[in-house]
């Protein structure tokens, strides 16, 4: 799948520069334009692989390059001060070689959870392509004012794009792990799950064909519809299988080429994607009432097989209940391992969602009460002001 990426905000840039370096060790085919956007000056300088003249500086005349200090509701407002500046680069990209744009943002800082919305809804107005969002939720331990942010711009965002991509960072962060490692790891971990989903399907000249392929529009078709998604991975080494020693390698006389015992890599495609269904998955939540399900298994073209395949895919139905699942395979030459990706898209049962949908409503509240004990004082000092004038006449 070709995208035309755009990362808005610290995080976002981060990890649109960890895509494009994917991109380039994989020759995955993936990123196909990459933008990325940010008030503040500093971070823009620091990215390694975003091309310069494709990094926008906005909000320069309000913030100086500074950056927004956490303050979203300025972010939004410099992004739609400066959207035709945003859409001067983008218009650079050649948008008929790409399937869809995605749109990365951290939600819980100022210029990237205000801005990333805007944007989107711009994409959305003026194209006719899927505009997706990729959305990252704070630590609840990085403090109060980033989980508002992110509860105020989650439903924006969902709002305003096709559909939102989560990965929440509260459910990746190790204890004792330090912030810059532990985001480090998170972005890497980012890219490998989505690097593997858009991957599929992206055929070079030359390459090994899929047995059953997963192009663009099986993933457009599992995320349409809105709403939120997540993703879960699972890999397994396949490597001392391949070496001229293992218990495969002997079976098969030691080419790789070869097909592998059919029973054992079905077996271990069925046990990959339960692990990946029901481990660690990027917005951690109940798969089962998902809408659309989409299964990508990749790796050495010997360790696939279309019966492990269509297992998973089965399993899947069952787990979630949806009739929507799609799935299929993705060669991947030279690889040492056998992963499985599982897209889950239409999730409602997420606990980090709701939890962030209650600190909306209570900051709306909060808002409500502060407004109506403002307007009560300007009453009461309306009031004081008309008992002064009686008593003065």
């Amino acid at each position: 799948m070709k995208l035309a990426m755009v990362g808005f905000g610290q995080a976002g840039g981060k990890i649109l520069d960890k895509f494009i370096e994917y991109d380039q060790k994989h020759d995955a085919g993936i990123v196909r334009a990459a933008v990325a956007v940010n008030t503040a000056k500093a971070d823009l300088m620091g990215l390694e692989h975003v091309p310069e003249e494709n990094r926008v500086l906005i909000g320069q005349a309000r913030v100086k390059g500074h950056g927004v200090g956490a303050d979203n509701e300025l972010g939004a407002e410099i992004a739609e001060e400066d959207r035709d500046e945003v859409m001067g680069a983008i218009d650079n990209i050649p948008v008929h070689e790409v399937d869809a744009f995605l749109v990365i943002a951290g939600l819980g800082g100022g210029t990237g959870s205000g801005g990333a919305p805007v944007l989107a809804r711009q994409l959305k107005r003026i194209y006719t392509e899927p505009v997706y969002g990729l959305g990252i939720l704070p630590g609840s331990d990085e403090g109060g004012i980033y989980t508002l942010n992110a509860a105020r711009s989650f439903q924006t965002f969902v709002r305003e794009t096709d559909n939102l991509l989560v990965f929440d960072n509260d459910a990746w962060r190790q204890s004792g792990e330090s912030m810059q490692g532990g985001y480090d790891e998170i972005n890497d971990e980012i890219v490998t799950r989505f690097g593997i989903l858009f991957g599929a399907g992206e055929v070079k000249e030359g390459a090994e064909v899929a047995e059953s392929v997963v192009d663009s529009s099986e993933i457009i078709n599992t995320l349409a519809g809105g709403g939120v998604s997540t993703i879960g991975y699972a890999a397994e080494s396949v490597a001392d299988e391949t070496s001229g020693g293992g218990f495969l390698s002997k079976l098969t006389g030691g080419d790789d080429d070869q097909p592998q015992d059919s029973s054992t890599t079905t077996n271990r495609i069925s046990s990959l994607v339960r692990k990946a269904a029901l481990g660690r998955l990027t917005l951690p939540c109940e798969i089962e009432g998902v809408e659309r399900a989409l299964l990508v298994t990749a790796g050495p073209s010997a360790f696939l097989n279309r019966k492990g395949i269509e297992r998973g895919r089965k399993w899947l139905e069952e787990q979630t209940g949806s009739m929507e699942v799609r799935g299929g395979d993705y060669p991947v030459q030279g690889s040492s391992q056998v992963a499985s990706v599982v897209l889950l898209s239409g999730v409602t049962n997420a606990p980090r969602i709701k939890e962030l949908q209650q600190v909306a409503i209570e900051a709306q509240e909060n808002i409500d009460d502060i407004r109506d004990q403002s307007e009560d004082n300007l009453q009461e000092l309306v009031e004081d002001d008309e008992d002064e004038l009686e008593s003065l006449f």
